[in-house]
């Protein structure tokens, strides 16, 4: 009899645990939802891009320039119903960011152009990994976005300044003051040989 009632008690101080353990889980699985709630509503809210060209130069290049016309295109396309697809649309904003370097026309393939562009790529990098860490710092995300978007304007008007440089017309000599100065035209220096016969010795 007495192993009955042990048992009895046992069995409902074990159930009686097992429903404070449901309870708990149940509890925080809502708390984890709601903070999920909370950081996809903020990364929805600050998911702005600047995907239009803001001036002239640039807007005449993403007709040439094929990797600026399709990483603003990207840009362009918000995602809306998961976090899984901000996810997923920031590595596809990654992939094209790094595309830029490729086929640089002529024109831009200059060191203050490249410098931007290996800035944006740092940053876009940096939204894609934070993006996809489990604790997701929406505010740090939200920041990174006003960046981006600061370092393609950044771009765009370097773009710009390059094509105004270009219209004005060189005065008389200066194209070959450039050519003179332009340091892979200039003869390598070399080392002079000494011809051993013709240095006359002193005994």
């Amino acid at each position: 009899m007495k192993y009955k009632i042990v048992s009895f008690l046992f069995l409902l101080i074990f159930l009686s645990s097992c429903k404070d353990d449901n309870q708990k889980r149940i509890a925080e699985n809502e708390k984890d939802a709601k903070k999920k709630e909370v950081i996809f509503s903020s990364i929805k809210k600050g998911w702005v891009f600047y995907d239009t060209p803001i001036n002239t130069a640039a807007e005449e290049s993403v007709g040439s320039w094929n990797e600026l016309r399709l990483f603003l295109a990207e840009l362009a396309q918000k995602p809306n119903n998961t976090i899984g697809a901000f996810q997923q649309k920031s590595t596809a904003i990654s992939k094209k960011a790094m595309a830029l370097n490729e086929n640089l026309p002529l024109q831009f393939d200059k060191p203050q152009i490249k410098s931007r562009i290996s800035t944006l790529i740092t940053k876009v990098r940096l939204l894609d990994l934070y993006i996809h860490l489990d604790n997701i710092p929406d505010k740090k995300v939200v920041v990174l976005i006003a960046e981006i978007n600061k370092e393609l304007a950044s771009l765009q008007r370097q773009m710009d300044i390059i094509v105004e440089k270009s219209k004005i017309p060189l005065e008389e000599g200066e194209s070959e003051l450039k050519k003179m100065m332009d340091a892979s035209r200039a003869i390598p220096e070399s080392s002079p040989v000494i011809n051993d016969q013709n240095i006359s010795r002193v005994e």
